[in-house]
C-alpha cells in the first residue's frame, strides 16, 4: 500500500466554491454518477396521489439530467433548471428534448404557480431554504409536491464507510455521522417546518467498474476543489486499495437514498 499523504492543508473551501466546482468535471459527473432506484419515483407518485404522466416538474440543480431523464421516462414534463454552464450544456446534450434554463433554487426562473412537482436531487444542500422553500412554494400549484432526495453512505457497508472516512479526511471535512437524523431534525434541517412530510431511505446498488467507481469519486465537489496533485494521490492510493478488495475489477456501489417529500398541510 502507498505511503502518500491523503490529508490536505489550509482550511476547507467555501460552499460557493465547491457548488461552483462541478462544471470542471462536467462529462466526469454525467459518466460516473449514480442513478435512483424506480422506488423513489413511486413514491413521489404515492404522495402526490397521481402519476407523473402529463406532470408539469422543475428539475432544480438538474446538473447533466441524472434524474431528469428519469422523471422524462415516467411521461412527465420537465424543465431542468441548473446553473453551471457546463453541466447545462451536457443536460441539454444527453436530453435534447428537455428544456433546459440557467438558475438555482434560491432564485426560480419559473412563474408562479406553474409546476406540480419541483424535484431537488443531490441539490438541495446548495440552497438556502429561507430562500429556496418559498421559492418552491411560489412556483408550485396550490397542490403540487417538493420532493429532495439523495445518494447517502450505507455506513453498514465496512468498506464503503471506512473509504467515506479516507475521503473525509483527505479533503478536510468532517465525516458525516453514521446514524441518519430523526424525521423531526430532517425536516427542521431542510427548512420545510409547516409542511406535509414524508421521509424514506430506500437501498439502491449497482456494480461498475473500479475506473467508473474512482471517476465518481473525482466528480464529487469536495474533491474537484483541491489541487490535481491531492487529487491524483488519492485515487491512485484508492485505486491500490480497491483494485486488492476486488480482484475482478468491478466495485459494487451501495447507497441509502434519503428521500423526503412534501405538501403544504
Amino acid at each position: 500500500m502507498s505511503t502518500r499523504s491523503r490529508s490536505t492543508s489550509g482550511a476547507a473551501p467555501d460552499t460557493a466554491s465547491r457548488a461552483a466546482s462541478f462544471d470542471r468535471a462536467a462529462s466526469e459527473y454525467a459518466a460516473s454518477r449514480p442513478s435512483y432506484p424506480a422506488e423513489l419515483l413511486d413514491l413521489i407518485e404515492e404522495f402526490m396521489d397521481a402519476g407523473l404522466t402529463g406532470s408539469r416538474v422543475a428539475d432544480v440543480g438538474a446538473g447533466t439530467g441524472i434524474s431528469t431523464a428519469l422523471l422524462r421516462q415516467r411521461g412527465a414534463e420537465v424543465i431542468a433548471v441548473e446553473p453551471g454552464e457546463a453541466m447545462a450544456r451536457e443536460c441539454r446534450e444527453r436530453l435534447p428534448d428537455v428544456p433546459v434554463v440557467r438558475g438555482d433554487g434560491n432564485a426560480l426562473p419559473l412563474a408562479t404557480a406553474s409546476r406540480d412537482l419541483v424535484t431537488y436531487a443531490q441539490s438541495w444542500q446548495w440552497t438556502d431554504p429561507a430562500r429556496s422553500v418559498p421559492e418552491a412554494l411560489r412556483v408550485l400549484r396550490p397542490d403540487g409536491a417538493l420532493a429532495i432526495c439523495w445518494n447517502t453512505t450505507a455506513f453498514d457497508v465496512p468498506w464503503i464507510r471506512d473509504q467515506h472516512e479516507r475521503i473525509a479526511r483527505h479533503c478536510g471535512v468532517a465525516p458525516r455521522s453514521a446514524v441518519r437524523p430523526s424525521d423531526s431534525d430532517a425536516v427542521r434541517l431542510a427548512g420545510l417546518s409547516g409542511l406535509r412530510v414524508a421521509r424514506r431511505p430506500l437501498l439502491s446498488s449497482r456494480t461498475v467498474p473500479l475506473d467508473t467507481h474512482l471517476a465518481n469519486i473525482g466528480s464529487r465537489s469536495a474533491f474537484l476543489v483541491l489541487d490535481e496533485t491531492a487529487r491524483r494521490a488519492f485515487l491512485a492510493d484508492e485505486r491500490e486499495r480497491l483494485g486488492a478488495m476486488f480482484p475482478g475489477g468491478e466495485v459494487e456501489e451501495i447507497y441509502v437514498v434519503d428521500a423526503l417529500v412534501a405538501r403544504r398541510a
